[in-house]
């Protein structure tokens, strides 16, 4: 099969468009877990007085390890991952103030039936007190931060999810809403779906405000046909 027969059919018109497979990114894509973020790696952060917008710029859509890396680049890995376990820990009871993004419910109950996955740089632990805490259900194929050997803006969770799912990578859509999410799903080559206000500045293929006017069904040969509001 040829790159071009793999391609999404897409519509710009309508903004609509079938691919073999969904990717779904969690937090600020699935879950606004925004104030939850911000709680922990603030404390985290307060002791070596670093800049809160800074901190939170950084942090998001990355594995905390690496965040950590760029934000103290002259310590030990070993002491960033140490700590990260700790904030890991931390993060997955401090759920006050987690909830859905609009839209994302009907999204995966579309989806049940239908090709999809989770890819998120938060362990499994932290995906299933976020999505439970949202009232979401984390769905049954997922790649998560114990799944890969490096962490967005690198393609590797997009594409080992497509690989787990029989399809080629760049005949999925992604759900994202990190410049470095939306980064790792171009580079995997598929369709990117920018959720959030500020997700259009990040240049994804499409952009959405959330989630509500977001449709999926399967088409006659078996596809999911997306449709954006």
């Amino acid at each position: 099969m040829t790159a071009a027969e793999t391609a999404p059919q897409t519509s710009d018109a309508s903004r609509s468009f079938t691919v073999a497979a969904a990717l779904l990114d969690m937090d600020g894509t699935l879950v606004d877990s925004s104030a939850a973020v911000e709680r922990v790696w603030l404390r985290w952060a307060e002791p070596f007085g670093l800049d809160p917008e800074h901190v939170l710029r950084i942090a998001h859509g990355r594995q905390g390890h690496e965040t950590m890396a760029i934000l103290l680049p002259d310590r030990p890995m070993e002491q960033n991952i140490e700590d990260n376990r700790r904030l890991l820990a931390s993060e997955e009871v401090e759920t006050d103030g987690i909830v859905e993004i609009p839209g994302a419910a009907e999204l995966l109950a579309g989806l049940q039936r239908l090709p999809h996955a989770l890819v998120t740089s938060a362990s499994l632990g932290l995906a299933r007190a976020r999505m439970g805490a949202a009232g979401l259900t984390v769905p049954e194929l997922r790649v998560t931060a114990a799944d890969v050997s490096a962490s967005k803006p690198d393609p590797e969770g997009f594409v080992q999810a497509a690989r787990r799912l029989g399809v080629d990578p760049a005949d999925t859509v992604v759900f994202e809403d990190s410049p470095v999410g939306v980064q790792a799903g171009l580079a995997a080559g598929a369709t990117v779906i920018g959720v959030g206000a500020g997700a259009a500045a990040h240049g994804p293929t499409h952009a959405v405000e959330d989630l509500t006017g977001v449709s999926v069904a399967a088409d006659a040969e078996g596809r999911l046909s997306i449709t954006l509001g």
